[in-house]
């Protein structure tokens, strides 16, 4: 198994995060190669919680354009992760 760190990038902080949070799910940013077995075993070790199920949407980068250039953001994972009952990942 990779290091869980570099797995998982970043546990976002969103406004669609903050509704799914009171279902017990977390998003987090992660690796574009990491499978869902990978960011499963990455979120129990890192917080110490047992997740339930995990589900991953792959991101498109978008079209930018900064004075006459012509770009793209990267494109990047998203992981939806849901705990067990009773298990909660401190934010604060």
């Amino acid at each position: 198994m990779k290091d869980a760190y570099i797995i998982l990038k970043s546990l976002l902080r969103t406004e669609k995060g903050a509704v799914l949070n009171r279902e017990n799910k977390y998003l987090f940013e992660a690796d574009k190669k990491a499978n869902k077995i990978e960011i499963k075993k990455a979120v129990e070790t890192i917080y110490k919680v047992k997740v339930d199920s995990v589900n991953v949407v792959s991101m498109r980068g978008k079209q930018k354009r900064v004075r006459y250039k012509k770009g793209k953001t990267p494109d990047w994972k998203k992981a939806i992760v849901t705990l067990k009952e009773g298990q909660t990942i401190d934010i604060m």
